[in-house]
């Protein structure tokens, strides 16, 4: 998996979904949790992906070394990179390591100068300021801490850096009731905190819960858990049995055709689903542009078509044209990383589907991943088995990372079915 879709795939974007698009410059998000819950790796989550990004990040550890708040960076990258194979993973870590500065105290909180101070460290270091300020460890008790937030904020705000903080709350308590020795922030300094993040400790990991959203709604459990310290999407099966993850756990892989790309795109942001659309520079009559990847010359060439293949499945003038190789290569990376593939066109006599379409299909069989194709011509679903394609009852999409295909000549049966497809896994579209 390339760096742009471990990014789009990260639990986070619950997170941001929810507020719209991230944090914002100048705000103060707290994340809130009883001591030994994973509020510190949180906070090193957040800044992890935030360099994923591209955001520079500037942590500020009180009471804790650099060397081991680095080494909990390196070792949630590397749970991350091996979770979702990164390619060049490398390059990837460089880039990381390149845009953060760890800033340690070990002789008390920070006050707002302490903050400039590494502000100015971080600029002169890195030329340039942070996107996300982190500060661990902050101590809430004792007078004037709101104000003290106030000029946290202030500094962030003139870096151009949103501000994100721990807080420790008592075990066993409501997430946001003082502890003996500290005050969470609701009680002390809500007029200072724009969001609030709640870890609930739940077996040997948490639950997450929005206490306090930047637009004023209800409290929110997120379908985020804390497993082993990494965030994760809510999973397991319910009490019926059932699968409680909703499609904003799921995400499309494609290539952003018209057609029937196109219409499993606009079911996919219908539902509430995420979505991954792959293409390359100066690529022309992209139909959905909703979470695009543009492919590298060098992440291309990994999905390499044999010639073979080419001439026995394509015309000869579509056979040499780079354009359509393109296509071709970007449908390896569609297909890649999926668990399960849905294309919707026709089976040939020889159990093969011509075109794109019939790439995505044979990439899927070679892989040995589910794979389903309703055939427009014979209005029905099937699947491969192995030996061969068998008609089989109206599929359901059940893994998190799927991937949708098909003709850009669809018809109103094979748009129904796209449809129906959705209603079918994720029940009724929404209003």
């Amino acid at each position: 998996m390339i760096r742009q879709e471990a990014i789009l795939q990260s639990p986070l974007r619950i997170l941001d979904r929810r507020l719209h698009g991230g944090l914002g410059k100048g705000r103060l998000g707290v994340i809130v949790a009883p001591a030994g819950v994973g509020k510190s790796a949180v906070l090193v989550q957040l800044g992890l992906d935030a360099l994923l990004r591209g955001r520079p990040v500037l942590h500020v550890a009180l009471g804790q070394s650099i060397e081991h708040v680095a080494a909990r960076y390196g070792a949630f990258f590397e749970e991350l990179a091996d979770r979702v194979d990164l390619a060049d993973r490398r390059g990837v870590h460089e880039m990381v390591a390149r845009q953060r500065l760890i800033w340690s105290s070990m002789d008390g909180g920070p006050g707002v100068r302490t903050l400039d101070e590494a502000l100015a460290a971080f600029e002169a270091h890195l030329g340039r300021t942070p996107a996300t300020v982190l500060v661990d460890g902050f101590p809430w008790a004792g007078a004037g801490v709101g104000a003290t937030l106030a000029g946290l904020k202030a500094s962030a705000a003139r870096a151009g850096a949103e501000l994100w903080m721990t807080a420790r709350s008592a075990p066993g308590c409501a997430p946001c009731e003082a502890d003996p020795d500290q005050a969470a922030p609701p009680e002390r300094c809500g007029a200072q905190v724009d969001v609030i993040l709640a870890l609930l400790a739940q077996g040997r990991g948490a639950r997450v819960r929005l206490l306090r959203d930047l637009d004023g709604s209800d409290e929110a459990d997120l379908p985020l858990v804390l497993e082993g310290g990494s965030l994760r999407w809510a999973g397991g099966e319910d009490e019926d049995g059932g699968d409680p993850r909703g499609p904003e756990a799921f995400t499309l892989l494609a290539g952003g055709f018209a057609g029937a790309e196109e219409a499993f795109g606009a079911c996919a942001e219908r539902w509430g689903a995420q979505e991954v659309n792959f293409t390359f520079a100066g690529r022309p009559g992209l139909a959905r542009t909703r979470g695009l990847i543009e492919l590298t010359e060098a992440e291309l060439r990994l999905g390499e078509v044999g010639e073979a293949y080419l001439k026995a499945h394509l015309p000869g003038a579509l056979a040499a044209s780079p354009e359509l190789r393109r296509v071709l290569q970007l449908i390896w990376h569609q297909v890649g990383t999926a668990g399960e593939v849905f294309a919707v066109g026709a089976l040939g006599p020889d159990d093969s589907a011509q075109g794109g379409t019939g790439w995505a299909v044979e990439l899927a069989r070679h892989w040995g991943k589910p794979v389903h194709v309703f055939d427009q011509e014979r209005g029905g679903w099937f699947r491969w088995d192995g030996r061969g394609w068998v008609p089989e009852a109206p599929p359901a999409i059940t893994h998190p990372r799927f991937a949708g295909a098909g003709t850009r000549a669809l018809s109103e049966p094979g748009r129904a079915a796209i449809r129906a497809l959705f209603e079918r896994s994720f029940g009724a579209a929404p209003e």
